[in-house]
């Protein structure tokens, strides 16, 4: 580490104490030094997405939260539900650093070549902890990124594109033809409607506002069924139809919505059914529950045979299934399509301490489709 950097940093934390309460802070941690297999990068753009705010917020009631400290070195306290510690019990006491992805430059590096070789490289990186000003990562988790680009294009490269082309992957993988996708005006529901439009896929999306169908058939979708319209299951019955959908990703979790497709998938599948069968049709239809907008229960309303599953789906996992053969070959789609399939775009940049402000805190938790902010450390 060379005698220009600094020797200690601000990582935002999250902790959950015994007695339920949540603490969002600043700690001053010391800035680590790299392995020899390690880089060490000054963070400069780190997006709030979805899978963070679990983290982060720990499913505290937001409408409790006040805040002490200073506007540089903010604490926020907020009260968790006791109905909801228990399922936190394997993190209470500990505080934790946030942010799953984010990129930067590399401004320290190991003695290896492959990290030798990113010095004062742009990186997009991935594996916690990018809420904070500096992070060591292994050479091979630091995504190089190509000249002229901007860290706030690089710092969305993982979670979002990997998930949507995984989602595409896990397709092919089962044996369907067709996808259906919730929450699908989403920047992640953009990127999946671009790569369905250019690998052929089928695309069924379910969004619930008209200014929704409407952002998603200026790409180009065919397939947009609206929730909160009247005609909702009957025109999601006939796009079933139409593309042969039977495997959907859900981003909601609670509620009917995940009955309802089951049971869209059965009629359409019924549609064109030679005779009637007392167990429903033999065709499976696949629900993955990857995200958790509702935190309801879901609801099943049995209305659609036997040949049905629905389970969870992590990004994470998938990767391990596909191996590093898979993961370099949609690491290069993503850089190579960086500014067009994959550009994420951000309606607000804050500080480290400007992401604990209450205001933009109950903003981003609210994951309203078209609200993204972007942490940038160096403001």
């Amino acid at each position: 580490m060379t005698d220009e950097l600094p020797t200690t940093m601000r990582q935002l934390r999250s902790l959950v104490t015994a007695d339920g309460t949540l603490e969002l802070s600043l700690a001053q941690v010391d800035v680590p030094q790299p392995q020899p297999h390690e880089v060490l990068v000054r963070i400069e753009a780190a997006p709030i997405n979805p899978s963070d705010l679990g983290l982060l917020i720990a499913t505290a009631d937001l409408d409790t939260a006040t805040s002490s400290g200073t506007p540089d070195n903010p604490v926020v306290t907020a009260t968790i539900p006791p109905q909801t510690m228990r399922g936190l019990a394997g993190r209470t006491g500990q505080s934790m650093p946030v942010g799953n992805e984010g990129s930067g430059v590399v401004v320290a590096a190991g003695s290896d070549p492959e990290a030798q070789a990113l010095m004062g490289k742009l990186v997009a990186i991935i594996g916690g902890a990018t809420y904070g000003e500096y992070r060591t990562v292994a050479a091979g988790f630091a995504l190089e990124m190509p000249d002229g680009t901007e860290p706030a294009q690089a710092a969305s490269c993982f979670v979002n594109p990997l998930t949507a082309l995984g989602m595409v992957e896990t397709m092919r993988m089962e044996g369907h033809t067709a996808l259906v996708h919730t929450a699908a005006a989403s920047n992640l529901g953009q990127m999946l409607q671009k790569i369905c439009l250019e690998d052929g896929v089928p695309l069924v999306n379910i969004v619930r506002k008209p200014e929704q169908e409407e952002l998603l058939r200026g790409i180009g979708a065919t397939h947009v069924c609206n929730m909160s319209l009247p005609t909702f299951m009957d025109d999601l019955t006939a796009a079933l139809i139409d593309t042969g959908a039977t495997l959907a990703f859900d981003a909601i979790g609670g509620g009917k919505q995940v009955g309802q497709i089951l049971a869209c998938m059965e009629a359409a599948a019924n549609a064109s059914a030679a005779e009637y069968s007392r167990y429903g049709s033999t065709v499976h239809k696949q629900v993955y529950i990857y995200g958790g907008l509702d935190r309801s229960p879901t609801e099943l309303v049995r209305n659609f045979g036997m040949a049905w599953g629905i389970g969870g789906w992590l990004l994470t996992p998938f990767l391990g299934k596909i191996g590093l053969e898979g993961i370099v070959r949609l690491r290069s789609r993503v850089v190579a399509e960086l500014t067009t399939t994959f550009a994420s775009h951000y309606t607000d940049e804050v500080s480290l301490a400007g992401a604990l402000d209450l205001d933009a805190l109950k903003t981003y938790a609210r994951q309203a489709t078209g609200q993204k902010f972007l942490i940038r450390p160096t403001l």
